[in-house]
């Protein structure tokens, strides 16, 4: 299994990160690899991205989610094997920090040597960078859910 742990500060409050975040059909805006996100009910999201190449969907399924500290997630179909969990955390009044865990089983080779000399890691830090512009740029998050979800 492969794993990822990145982090970012941002400009904004908690809440806006955090809020922000909920909103998966925006991923395209700041995931390099996310053609598209579609929210199908409050837990479940369906996925098409693009991975060295390849183009994969899958299911995803959201396991916990509190306003403000975390989201986390489980795929539930296609060819993709991942889990992972985004974190909030208030640093000043208007400034946060947003950690990245993901976890995956890398298919195929090129995913194999992507992960072996870290290619994962460097396209997460780039997207948690492009989230960072996307967020700091706007005058308000393009929307919100502050629903819980517990396991």
């Amino acid at each position: 299994m492969t794993q990822v742990i990145e982090h970012i500060d941002v400009d904004v409050p908690v809440n806006v990160a955090y809020n922000q975040w909920t909103q998966f059909e925006s991923f395209p805006h700041f995931l390099s690899f996310v053609e598209s996100v579609t929210q199908l009910d409050d837990t479940h999201t369906h996925w098409k991205v693009k991975i060295a190449g390849a183009e994969r969907e899958f299911d995803a399924v959201i396991t916990e989610q509190h306003p403000d500290e975390r989201v986390a997630w489980n795929s539930t179909g296609g060819e993709e094997n991942h889990a992972g969990v985004v974190t909030f955390h208030k640093l000043s009044d208007t400034t946060s920090r947003v950690t990245v865990q993901l976890d995956w089983e890398a298919e195929g080779f090129l995913e194999k040597v992507g992960a072996v000399f870290g290619v994962d890691d460097k396209a997460i830090k780039g997207d948690l960078k492009n989230f960072k512009k996307f967020i700091e740029t706007r005058p308000a998050p393009t929307g919100e859910w502050r629903g819980d979800v517990s396991n």
